[in-house]
């Protein structure tokens, strides 16, 4: 009998993060060059890759969030948009295999650990 398989989460992705950098309206947004970098790179399996256009957190650019049903999201930033997306695979491995999205601190990437945001607890938490 196989393991069930890991519940489905979502990586949202800031397309228009400036990274605290005067936009210069002809070239692509730092943000936009972090999501395409993780459509790249690829995302562990049960994780979906969305863009949205604003997550409101324009001084810690670029950033992401991590959601799912039942599950704490979290709000990461002061991503880089040439390194981070190994970064963001492993920390969104991490929290597709934790079945509440809470992942240890030290199991976590080191980046990670350094620049959450914001955590938001399940809608089903506030019942």
């Amino acid at each position: 009998m196989s393991a069930p398989a890991p519940a489905a989460v979502e990586l949202l992705v800031c397309t228009t993060c400036k990274r605290r950098q005067p936009a210069d309206p002809d070239a692509p947004r730092p943000g936009s060059l972090l999501h395409d970098a993780v459509r790249t790179h690829g995302l562990p399996e049960g994780v979906r890759l969305v863009p949205v256009e604003c997550l409101s957190a324009c001084s810690s650019g670029c950033t992401v969030a991590l959601r799912g049903p039942g599950r704490w999201t979290y709000v990461y930033g002061n991503l880089d948009e040439t390194t981070g997306a190994p970064i963001i695979a492993e920390g969104a491995r991490a929290y597709r295999d934790a079945p509440d999205g809470l992942v240890p601190w030290r199991q976590r990437p080191e980046h990670f650990r350094k620049n959450c945001i914001a955590r938001i607890p399940p809608m089903e938490a506030l019942k």
